[in-house]
């Protein structure tokens, strides 16, 4: 075992990592998206305990089921209830619990627990008044307004729909499904909470030598600047433990996400220069995860071991139901752009990362439009409208392990064009901004949980 092995396996962190990974991998297994029919009234394969009423107590108003418990759809569940207390709101969820994509880079270089990362949803739940039932949807029908899920059917007057992104390994030439397979289990891409990043971290704490290679999406992936700070972040973990190895970065862009472009660029000259290998303007062509190969338009590299991160796609469960936008390269939902009911339908939204709107798939944006979009449920109720408002993109990146240095972004969107407006920008790492990470981190899992 070398030295550096030898410290993360002593290390608080490895050891909650060793402890709960077998419980998480099991409620990640969970997530997979059954096959679902699309259907306008209930289909007649449907059967045993689909077809029997959720186990739920009888709805005391007007019933809002949430489908997804991520940040979207944990803040709405939340919000839902605030905005009308009458509501009987059920988020409908089969992860057994809470874990987030955001702040969790910073676990891979040790400067967070995993505990952080994780939260109950039972908690969440209890202290908000809303019921989590721990399965997931199978079929909906939308003309009786009848969800079908794993542990029976709800009836409801109004749901949403916010089940995140799937993976679409077309994109990086990986076509067949055994090598998909393959690639998605031996180099997972670490963005779907759970498996992923337990899997990862297992990684930079065996790694030894060699090349460790990540890339960056085409398209509107989850979280723009993550893949850039995840980088750095593994690069200060090998800095800091002594792994002879590299980190190679493959980004299909000019440069790195464009606000923090002067930001990541300096960390990667200043701080990792030894490290980080960044190749901008770099496609990938093909992968070959049985050979460790992946094949640019310009080269074919050979990698120690990878985190794969292929383009994103809206949930498949948003096109199985029929609410996706065929045109949509990234299969998103197809719905009213700003305020989020599927077309013709004001009683079912889709939000997060199912959206077509060009906003950051991010946690924070996420969490701040579910804030609006529970207040356009509750207008509705009403018979009122309210105005459009923007979702808030704030994002920390921490860039530096030791000290603790982050930068930042804040951004609104135009109305017409979706596009940032309102930017406020910190691309001078410090102390203060890596301070502020955490704070902002802790903020958000307050709001949402």
């Amino acid at each position: 075992m070398t030295s550096h092995s030898r410290k993360a396996l002593k290390n608080p962190g490895r050891r909650q990592f060793l402890k709960l990974s077998a419980g998480s991998t099991l409620a990640a297994a969970a997530t997979a998206t059954a096959g679902v029919s699309v259907s306008t009234s209930a289909s007649a394969a449907i059967s045993g305990r689909t077809n029997r009423p959720a186990a739920l107590p009888s709805a005391k108003g007007p019933r809002c089921v949430v489908v997804g418990g991520g940040a979207s759809g944990a803040t709405l569940a939340k919000y839902l209830k605030k905005e009308n207390p009458k509501f009987d709101v059920v988020m409908v969820e089969p992860n057994a619990t809470y874990m987030s994509c955001f702040l969790s880079n910073l676990w891979l270089d040790d400067l967070i627990n995993l505990e952080t990362l994780q939260h109950s949803f039972c908690d969440a739940a209890k202290a908000h008044g809303y019921a989590w039932l721990q399965g997931k949807l199978i079929d909906l029908d939308r003309q009786a307004k009848r969800a079908y899920t794993s542990e029976g059917y709800i009836d409801y007057h109004y749901i949403v729909l916010a089940p995140g992104i799937d993976y679409n390994y077309a994109s990086i030439g990986i076509k067949d499904p055994e090598m998909e397979i393959a690639c998605a289990q031996s180099f997972p891409a670490g963005f779907k909470p759970g498996s992923e990043h337990l899997s990862l971290k297992a990684k930079l704490a065996n790694f030894e030598t060699g090349i460790f290679l990540t890339t960056v999406p085409t398209g509107n992936y989850r979280c723009l600047p993550a893949p850039y700070e995840r980088v750095c972040m593994i690069a200060s973990y090998f800095k800091k433990n002594k792994v002879k190895g590299k980190v190679v970065l493959l980004d299909p862009g000019e440069k790195p996400f464009a606000p923090k472009a002067p930001g990541f660029l300096a960390a990667f000259k200043e701080l990792y220069k030894d490290i980080i290998e960044y190749h901008p303007s770099t496609m990938v062509k093909s992968v070959d995860p049985i050979k460790k190969t992946i094949t640019t338009d310009f080269d074919t590299i050979k990698f120690a071991d990878a985190a794969i991160y292929p383009r994103v796609r809206a949930a498949k469960l948003i096109e199985d139901l029929g609410l996706h936008n065929p045109k949509s390269p990234q299969m998103e939902a197809d719905i009213d752009v700003y305020k989020y009911f599927a077309k013709g339908d004001k009683t079912c939204y889709v939000t997060g990362d199912c959206r077509p709107m060009p906003f950051s798939k991010s946690g924070n944006t996420a969490n701040s439009e579910a804030h609006y979009v529970a207040k356009v449920i509750a207008a509705q109720e009403a018979g009122k409208d309210i105005d459009w408002v923007s979702p808030q993109t704030i994002c920390y990146s921490m860039v530096n392990g030791t000290p603790e240095e982050a930068i930042v972004v804040k951004a609104k969107y135009d109305k017409k064009t979706f596009g940032f407006t309102d930017v406020q920008l910190d691309n001078k790492r410090s102390a203060a901004l890596g301070k502020a990470c955490h704070e902002w981190g802790a903020g958000l899992y307050r709001d949402m949980l």
